[in-house]
């Protein structure tokens, strides 16, 4: 059914969402995207799902936006570029609004918008030791369709610690930040995973996913308003000269010219 993710259900009802393009770090293509968003509206309509946990296969959870699918941006009309940049705000809007609880298994590196996925999660676990960080300012980029989420998630005050600077963090300091929930042991991922979902199992499904939507409802809006701005601010970005510059450079295998 999908070629970029897999998911499992088990008999009690727990999903398990894998974005499986190891070999590109699970970084966002535009078929993953679409793959995501079908998954997370299939299991969100599915009676039988009571939990869905979201990870990563091979060595990182998600490296971001693929590359080459930004780089396609340059070459692409106005219409385009909003209707790709819409295609990653709908996928997260969609996990963001999943009426189960979403629990993030972090078993690698998270960059951009791996961050963003991570922070439409109910609570998200992470292994001490992997390296995150909003690393789109390096490339001229700017953390614009992720940016309602991380701050929901996060609060203004910490996310500007961390949110402009492409600055590399560990789990720890992701736990400090609001962003992980406990950082743990490889070893342990799995166990620290299903101590999150056990709870669950004991509850009535429509209360949690009832309960779910009145704490969405009383945090940080975002409503369509505010997911078109930032769709509008990640236009704008890849139409400048600093993301040509930045994505060329990366490329090339340079440095980009303020660097």
């Amino acid at each position: 059914m999908y070629d970029t993710i897999t998911v499992e259900a088990d008999a009690r009802g727990v999903a398990v969402l894998t974005m499986a393009r190891a070999e590109k770090h699970n970084a966002l293509s535009s078929q993953m995207m679409d793959e995501i968003t079908a998954a997370a509206t299939r299991l969100g309509a599915d009676p039988a799902v009571r939990v869905v946990v979201l990870t990563g296969a091979g060595s990182s959870f998600c490296a971001g936006g693929d590359l080459g699918w930004m780089k396609e941006q340059f070459g692409a009309n106005g219409a385009r570029r909003a209707r790709e940049a819409r295609r990653l705000a709908e996928m997260l809007e969609r996990l963001n609004t999943l009426p189960k609880p979403l629990i993030g298994r972090v078993q690698g590196q998270a960059f951009g918008g791996g961050l963003g996925m991570i922070s439409v999660c109910d609570v998200a676990v992470g292994v001490s030791g992997i390296k995150m960080g909003f690393t789109e300012t390096r490339l001229g980029l700017i953390p614009a369709t992720i940016g309602p989420y991380v701050l929901a998630r996060m609060g203004e005050a910490m996310a500007r610690r961390v949110f402009m600077s492409s600055r590399l963090f560990d789990a720890e300091e992701a736990v400090r930040l609001g962003l992980l929930a406990r950082a743990v042991a490889p070893d342990e991922l799995d166990a620290a995973v299903e101590a999150e979902v056990i709870p669950y199992l004991s509850c009535a499904p429509g209360a949690v996913a009832e309960a779910k939507a009145l704490a969405r409802s009383f945090g940080p809006p975002i409503d369509t308003a505010s997911i078109a701005r930032s769709i509008e601010a990640l236009v704008r970005r890849w139409e400048s000269e600093e993301a040509a510059e930045g994505i060329g450079a990366f490329f090339d295998r340079r440095k980009p010219r303020w660097a």
